[in-house]
């Protein structure tokens, strides 16, 4: 446990140190001033690159966590393979790949964006979900049955509980990887912080691409410690320190 905390410390020590590092570096190459001068329009962007992330994310929890739930049912598992490597597609496929792909059949705009980070979101949520119910003691499981409890309280009140320290994990995951995919956006026409970041790269200013790609670092940041502690209210005392020495 000692050992784990001392880990923790590192790692947020090092992360201060890069956040700092970065900031002395944008204020260096001229992106503050760009950010102050032109505050409304980062805003804006912002405004539309959060909207992409929650949208996709919310549609990916609302399809991926029951779909591992109904897989995880010993008269649907023999699905569990073709399921699991549906998903891994939006993992193993680039994102730049399937932002073509769809786009050739949803056109340009926000909607194909959506689409496509929910696709590439949907793995980690839905190999979570399966494998924290399926790691669920079967004691536990046997027990519940002994007690007269039907399946869907069983599911309800013992899988789901003690399978939500990895399903909140895997969520946090997916949700942090839609913030920095979301920047490819733009190419189609979806807008948000990659407006900046590409229109920085295609003039060679630093200053313009710093200023989508620091505010993309920081809602990454945000976003993570955010469902960091949503994690730790939500799960049980018993499984975070379960999840510890694991």
């Amino acid at each position: 446990m000692k050992e784990i905390n001392k880990i923790e410390i590192m790692i947020r020590a090092l992360l201060v140190l890069v956040i700092v590092a970065l900031l002395v570096y944008t204020f260096q190459s001229g992106a503050f001033q760009y950010i102050k001068e032109n505050s409304g329009e980062l805003l804006y962007l912002a405004g539309q690159h959060m909207k992409l992330v929650a949208l996709s994310s919310v549609a990916a929890i609302l399809v991926a966590v029951p779909l591992g739930v109904f897989i995880t049912r010993p008269q649907f598992r023999k699905f569990e393979f073709i399921v699991v490597n549906f998903a891994n597609i939006g993992q193993t496929v680039p994102s730049i790949a399937i932002l073509a792909l769809v786009m050739s059949y949803l056109g340009l705009g926000w909607q194909t964006a959506v689409f496509a980070l929910w696709f590439s979101s949907l793995l980690p949520i839905l190999r979570n979900t399966i494998a924290g119910i399926q790691s669920v003691p079967p004691s536990i499981i046997d027990a519940g049955s002994g007690m007269g409890m039907t399946q869907k309280l069983i599911l309800f009140k013992l899988e789901l509980p003690n399978a939500s320290y990895a399903i909140l994990a895997g969520i946090r995951t997916a949700t942090v990887i839609n913030v920095g995919s979301a920047a490819l956006a733009f190419l189609i026409g979806g807008g948000g912080l990659g407006d900046l970041i590409f229109t920085g790269i295609s003039l060679y200013d630093p200053g313009i691409m710093l200023a989508g790609a620091i505010p993309v670092i920081f809602l990454a940041v945000a976003i993570d410690f955010l469902l960091g502690k949503v994690e730790e209210v939500t799960t049980p005392k018993g499984l975070q320190r379960k999840a510890d020495f694991i």
